[in-house]
């Protein structure tokens, strides 16, 4: 590893259902496996909050087009008729924000590998991932068969130091955010010595190519 990389730090800021924070997954995918020891996830708690499906399902389907046309993202039939037009369904990215926190108490590592499959999960095979059992299943598939996946969705339903870990954690991302001027997501700020570089928009809609590119030339300057 180089020493201008070791002297980097980069901070994403996502929500799980955030359907821009899943047009940059390729892009955060790559930067994860080329600088995951300089990556620090910042969950922002934009849809944590449960509200019904049926409230939101019109404008994210809006977005979703959008975002389909501009990146080439696969927003399923089985998305869109299973998950946001699921009867009675909810919307909140909670429990996938949860498992994040409580697979980062495992690895860190994990916790960017995470978020990539629960959006592949959503977004492309159409699981319902406001329910605690789809989430613990995607928690399975990115941790091993090592995880305890009962223990898992306990600790998702009623575990209350995971929750206050987990907001603390997102206000913190919040009181970040404010601090330094910051408003949606997806976002990053690379940060060295004194000097801040906030990424955003296209660069983070290019692919993973693109975007590693530019931290490794950043990184170098």
């Amino acid at each position: 590893m180089s020493i201008a990389k070791d002297h980097i730090r980069l901070d994403y800021f996502f929500d799980p259902f955030c359907g821009w924070c899943y047009a940059s997954a390729p892009a955060a995918k790559g930067m994860a496996e080329h600088f995951g020891e300089q990556l620090h996830m910042q969950p922002s708690g934009l849809f944590a909050n449960e509200r019904p499906v049926s409230s939101i399902v019109n404008h994210a389907y809006k977005n979703d087009i959008r975002i389909g046309q501009l990146t080439g993202q696969v927003f399923s039939e089985a998305y869109h008729q299973e998950v946001m037009r699921a009867p009675d369904g909810v919307f909140s990215s909670m429990p996938s924000t949860l498992a994040l926190v409580a697979l980062g108490e495992l690895d860190t590592a994990l916790e960017p590998q995470f978020l990539h499959q629960v959006q592949i999960a959503r977004y492309v095979h159409g699981r319902d991932t406001s329910r605690v059992e789809e989430v613990v299943a995607v928690a399975r598939t990115v941790a091993g068969s090592g995880l305890d996946v009962a223990v898992l969705g306990e600790r998702l339903r009623t575990d209350e130091g995971l929750f206050r870990k987990t907001n603390e954690r997102i206000a913190r991302t919040q009181a970040m955010m404010q601090t330094l001027q910051l408003s949606g997501v997806p976002l990053l700020l690379m940060t060295r010595g004194i000097d801040r570089k906030l990424i955003q928009g296209q660069d983070l809609y290019a692919g993973a190519d693109h975007l590693v590119g530019l931290l490794n030339e950043l990184a170098r300057t």
